[in-house]
């Protein structure tokens, strides 16, 4: 199987984050290009990339004259929006110790939306995973994936403790490209409100989401629920332009 490995640039934005996060950086200052770049072994121009995305991402801001700093309020955000991260990670990002358990694997026929959003017929077979994702003893997210099963490999729902976009890649040979996400509030009925040790009634954010393959097929709709008295998302706006 071929894999991607991280370019140069990730692996010294990846490098950058972790000093900024200890704190190894004098004052919040980042030093020049030039510095860095020496200190590394790669050249300005992979190191001004870096600076670029981290600038993007709100990690580090660029004075002009004065240098490049650390942006405090950036680092609140624990996990970025645009990408596509597993839920174990999100939980330990947050500074919690998470555990997984898989609550169901079944398969049932797709209704018509649920068919239309996969591009399959009304009726075909359709694999559902179900996980509860803890801090401790305490649930935090529920998530139900639902993948068409004739992409399944293995239909009995083997692999289903791992995180989505490695299961499509392992078991279906369809590589996870990008989500189209909604974020919606919902008041939580009983199962859910049970599964999340909350009462009936209780509202909460939730996430619809269908996945695309590299190819821009639809392979997977996904329901994330989160307790948000215990999870939050943030994230930077800026002015169009900025």
């Amino acid at each position: 199987m071929i894999t991607r490995k991280p370019s140069l640039t990730e692996q010294v934005m990846a490098h950058l984050k972790e000093r900024i996060v200890a704190g190894d950086f004098e004052e919040g200052r980042i030093p020049p290009e030039t510095e860095l770049a020496t200190e590394l072994g790669v050249s300005r121009t992979t190191i001004r990339d870096a600076f670029s995305r981290l600038e993007h991402e709100g990690i580090i801001t660029r004075r002009q004259g004065a240098g490049t700093f650390v942006n405090q309020p950036g680092l609140q955000i624990k996990s970025r929006l645009e990408e596509i991260w597993s839920y174990d990670e999100v939980l330990r990002d947050h500074g919690y110790t998470p555990s997984i358990e898989v609550l169901a694997t079944r398969t049932e026929p797709a209704g018509a939306d649920l068919a239309a959003d996969l591009g399959i017929e009304e009726g075909d077979r359709v694999l559902v995973m179900e996980k509860l994702f803890r801090e401790n003893d305490q649930p935090v997210i529920h998530t139900c994936n639902r993948v068409a099963a004739s992409l399944v490999h293995d239909p009995d729902g083997a692999g289903a403790t791992l995180p989505i976009y490695e299961f499509l890649d392992k078991h279906c040979g369809r590589p996870l490209g990008y989500y189209v996400s909604e974020l919606i509030p919902v008041v939580l009925d009983g199962h859910l409100a049970d599964m999340l040790r909350l009462d009936a009634g209780t509202p909460a954010l939730c996430f619809e989401e269908i996945g695309f393959d590299r190819d821009n097929q639809p392979v997977l709709s996904a329901t994330s629920v989160f307790r948000d008295d215990l999870l939050r998302f943030r994230l930077i706006r800026r002015k169009a332009g900025a």
